[in-house]
């Protein structure tokens, strides 16, 4: 692996388009891909583009849309001349992302015509140059009603006139992004990362996982947010691989037939896909009769059902795949068991944003039940003040990969740091004797019990996720005392008590007249399976979805106020 000797995300499509020229580099799927030499002219074009609009270095430019060949050619464009790209997650309210957008003090924003009215109409007369990402051209009004406009691939024949133009050129230590979380605490909070954060965390995730021009990605996560704009855009980018982007969301109907179509060698992914595809497909059919659920109970011939059912989602896949990365989130132990039992090509990866996000992962053939991996190549890992019994303390972080800091937040970036310049993740954690991380709960979720035992939400969660009725639940501490709040899986439901149908009453009235007992079956099942003073003493319904974060996390302070 050849390092270079400038970090910067200019440098980084430079060297790509000499180094890959006729290789195809970004598309969407069932079209001709713009090869390397193509993104490269594309991306000098808008820059000249940009620097006509009087963008300048340090200016600030926000992205807006959905995955697509133009978000990354906009991206590589703003970061060339030394702006800096404000990506936003396009689950944002119109509130959110007014509040970004103000507090940013965005210059200029690229948008697509999917989201263009969820821009205040005040923001769009403020700001400077408004940029349609479908055709990457100046507007001055809105595009269209229809959501469905589609993408007009820009010229990749260089504009003669740039060469007259002095670009900017960034340093390695400048800033490259201004990245909004929507984590789950409710607050939102501006990343700042520089252009040597990025391009570290990409090489340094190479030290683990290698990538030839030759793997194709299939993109199902948001560009906006950094596990995929860092690993699933710039680190293929770097190695001259293709990656294909989806022209609708990733539903099934969607994403199976583009799996037939890429052949994808390498996903990332967060758990909720993967558990849902476990939960709604694989596990009822696994368990489909009683003979069926009888052999599924042991141990051998469970490991041989999950090995054929592992084939075939491996074939569903496109049968190429080598590589499936799963973080972002827990996986639930029994959807990791399934993978992990049917020799399924998965990886589990830690990181957070603040980290340019990946900390730690590894390979498929080495991936630890239950464990993160170990602590990327170039970055460091301590666990603080250990606890002398086992092992658990907060995980810290140093490298060249961790943020500049939160944008206008001096106190709270100060907060962020120990005195000796460690990153505090929030994450509890331990380091086995392989040093591979078992990542424990967020400290602030873990709850002191009775007798000053340690309770982690999430593993009591684990738990109770894996019993039929719960499709998702969170643990939370209400006046002394452990309560489970759990969404039910009503395609469960509906098949357990379909005997009890009468044409007269309705699911949920069904489910009315049996909710006491489910509920306290749920809290036997999971009492039963956890150390004493983890117990659960009320288990309580949710009855719509929990709402997430863009990873898939539960915004548990929502659910949590006391």
């Amino acid at each position: 692996m050849i390092i270079p000797n400038k970090l910067t995300l200019r440098d980084l499509i430079v060297r790509s388009q000499k180094d890959f020229p006729l290789r195809p580099a970004l598309s969407f799927v069932g079209e001709t891909p713009l090869t390397y030499s193509d993104l490269a002219n594309i991306v000098r074009n808008i820059s000249g583009m940009l620097l006509a609009l009087g963008i300048e270095k340090g200016d600030r430019v926000a992205i807006l849309g959905e995955n697509s060949p133009n978000w990354g050619a906009s991206y590589f464009a703003i970061t060339s001349i030394g702006a800096i790209a404000v990506p936003i997650l396009t689950d944002f309210s119109e509130i959110e992302i007014e509040n970004i957008l103000e507090h940013s003090e965005a210059k200029a924003i690229f948008v697509s015509s999917k989201f263009y009215s969820k821009i205040n109409a005040d923001r769009l007369k403020k700001t400077s140059s408004v940029i349609l990402l479908n055709t990457v051209e100046v507007i001055d009004e809105s595009p269209s009603n229809d959501n469905l406009l589609g993408y007009i691939r820009p010229s990749s024949i260089l504009n003669p006139t740039l060469n007259s133009i002095e670009f900017p050129i960034p340093e390695e230590d400048e800033l490259a992004v201004i990245l909004y979380t929507s984590g789950t605490t409710g607050r939102s909070k501006g990343v700042m990362l520089s252009h040597k954060n990025l391009v570290s965390n990409l090489i340094s995730t190479l030290g683990i996982q290698s990538i030839n021009p030759k793997d194709r990605f299939l993109s199902v996560l948001p560009l906006s947010h950094t596990y995929e704009c860092t690993i699933g855009f710039l680190l293929p980018l770097y190695c001259g691989a293709t990656v294909y982007y989806l022209s609708k969301p990733p539903t099934a109907a969607v994403l199976i037939p583009a799996m037939q179509t890429v052949k994808p060698t390498m996903i990332l992914t967060v758990p909720l896909i993967i558990e849902k595809i476990y939960r709604s497909k694989i596990y009822p059919e696994l368990t489909s009769s009683p003979l069926k659920k009888y052999f599924f109970g042991l141990t051998p011939t469970r490991k041989l059902m999950h090995r054929i059912a592992a084939k075939k989602l491996h074939k569903t896949f496109g049968g190429k795949l080598h590589f499936f990365g799963v973080g972002g989130a827990k996986l639930s132990h029994e959807v990791e068991q399934f993978l992990s039992e049917g020799r399924f090509p998965y990886s589990i990866g830690y990181g957070m944003t603040e980290a340019s996000p990946l900390i730690s992962g590894c390979t498929p053939k080495i991936t630890g039940f239950r464990q993160a991996g170990y602590c990327l190549p170039g970055q460091e890992l301590r666990i603080d003040n250990p606890n002398a019994e086992n092992g658990e303390g907060e995980i810290h972080v140093r490298g060249a990969n961790v943020m500049v800091g939160y944008y206008k937040e001096p106190l709270l970036t100060t907060e962020m740091f120990t005195d000796d310049g460690w990153l505090k993740t929030g994450d509890l954690g331990v380091l086995n004797s392989k040093g591979y991380i078992e990542l424990k709960g967020r400290l602030k979720n873990m709850i002191l019990g009775p007798s000053g035992e340690n309770i982690y939400p999430e593993e009591i969660e684990d738990v109770i996720n894996n019993h039929d009725l719960v499709s998702e639940s969170l643990v939370y501490e209400l006046k002394g005392k452990l309560v489970a709040r759990v969404h039910l899986n009503y395609e469960a439901l509906e098949s357990r008590y379909s005997h009890l149908r009468d044409a007269a009453i309705t699911l949920q009235q069904e489910i009315d007249l049996v909710i006491d007992e489910m509920l306290e079956e749920i809290r036997i099942y999971v009492n039963s399976r956890v150390s004493n003073f983890s117990k659960v003493n009320l288990v309580v319904v949710q009855v719509e979805p929990f709402e997430k974060t863009p990873t898939q996390k539960i915004k548990r302070y929502l659910y949590t106020k006391n």
